[in-house]
């Protein structure tokens, strides 16, 4: 999977747990909810009946608690849809990433202890080949941590290369425009891509198709859509034909 060859390129709607609500926040601030919707298993099928082929499941409780919350609603969701599921939010150990691995999750994405235990993180990506991303969210092009709570001084392309022997993923979201439905910045998206062998998957700001498109041209081999898509500022419907088969 390495450079992103044979990864073709994904639309993949957020599903962001919070309450046992789906929810969307702005700028990641746990107090500032900007969408919330009861059922997230209703969800999730919603958006397998409409067409995504993976979707992006986020524990946001987890995130800032440090600790799985919604366990028991990612793997009914795990249960009822029929598609890839990537899942992060919380995963502060190797255990609870290999329970949701042989629990059927096909991606778990990792982002604090992927900075703060590498080693630990590289022996679980070596021993799940594909099922492993790391997630290097940036505010203001330093790593952020902890439910995006504390910065870190490495780039997210420095945490990147830290994994770029091995066959895992990685998830570039930018902070400084995730929630806000503003668009995107798409020479940050370049650098990381461009920065690193490993295939990048990118979330943060995607409010309209030429969004998604300049994503795609930048190399990624996914897109994450949040907020434009509760809002109702983009239909899933309307970005599909972007994937390729």
């Amino acid at each position: 999977m390495r450079g992103g060859g044979g990864t073709l390129f994904r639309v993949i709607p957020a599903v962001d747990l919070k309450g046992g609500r789906v929810v969307r926040l702005r700028q990641g601030r746990e107090n500032e909810v900007t969408v919330s919707v009861d059922n997230p298993v209703e969800v999730a099928e919603g958006w397998v009946r409409r067409g995504a082929r993976v979707l992006h499941v986020i524990d946001l409780d987890g995130a800032f608690e440090g600790k799985l919350r919604h366990e028991d609603v990612i793997l009914e969701i795990r249960r009822r849809v029929d598609v890839e599921i990537q899942v992060g939010g919380g995963i502060r150990s190797v255990e609870i990433a290999e329970r949701l691995i042989e629990r059927g999750i096909d991606r778990v994405i990792i982002g604090t202890l992927a900075v703060r235990d590498v080693d630990a993180v590289r022996e679980l990506a070596e021993r799940y080949p594909g099922r492993v991303m790391v997630a290097v969210d940036s505010r203001k092009d330093r790593v952020v941590v902890e439910g995006w709570k504390r910065a870190t001084e490495m780039s997210p392309v420095e945490v990147a290369k830290l994994y770029e022997d091995l066959e895992v993923s990685v998830l570039y979201t930018n902070v400084d425009v995730e929630g806000l439905v503003s668009g995107i910045a798409v020479e940050k998206i370049r650098e990381v891509v461009k920065g690193t062998s490993l295939p990048v998957y990118v979330a943060g700001g995607v409010t309209t198709r030429e969004d998604v498109e300049r994503i795609k041209d930048t190399g990624a081999v996914g897109v994450v859509i949040g907020s434009a898509l509760y809002m109702g500022k983009l239909r899933l419907e309307d970005v599909l034909d972007l994937e390729e088969d």
